[in-house]
């Protein structure tokens, strides 16, 4: 897995990557910039991956390492769309220990936001 310095506009042509996690879900992603810890994005329920705004990923991985995925049965990746909060944060468990990050930091909007003691 190679990051990439963010130019503008980079985000909105980088192709999806994809990784198969433990609960044999196959996560679509998209990884840009450089460092460590990486920044995760979180998205809102059935969001996908071009949801977020390419302006704000460019400038956000300016800086930093930064890392979007689609939610289990959501955009690219295959499985079943979670339907409790609970599933949720166990489907984005089961990506961040396939991607074998030891620490991020979280950015999470709507409810995808509703848990912020449990992240930095």
């Amino acid at each position: 897995m190679t990051a990439t310095s963010a130019i503008v506009g980079e985000y909105q042509a980088l192709p999806n990557q994809v990784i198969g996690a433990t609960n044999g879900v196959e996560y679509a992603y998209r990884e840009l910039g450089d460092g460590n810890p990486p920044l995760v994005l979180l998205q809102h329920f059935r969001g996908n991956l071009d949801n977020w705004d390419p302006a704000l990923i460019d400038t956000l991985a300016s800086a930093r390492r930064v890392v979007t995925f689609d939610n289990a049965g959501v955009g690219g990746s295959t499985g079943v769309t979670p339907s409790t909060f609970t599933e949720m944060a166990r489907d984005a468990i089961r990506f961040l220990e396939a991607m074998v990050f030891d620490q991020v930091d979280l950015l999470g909007f709507s409810m995808a936001a509703s848990s912020p003691r449990r992240s930095r």
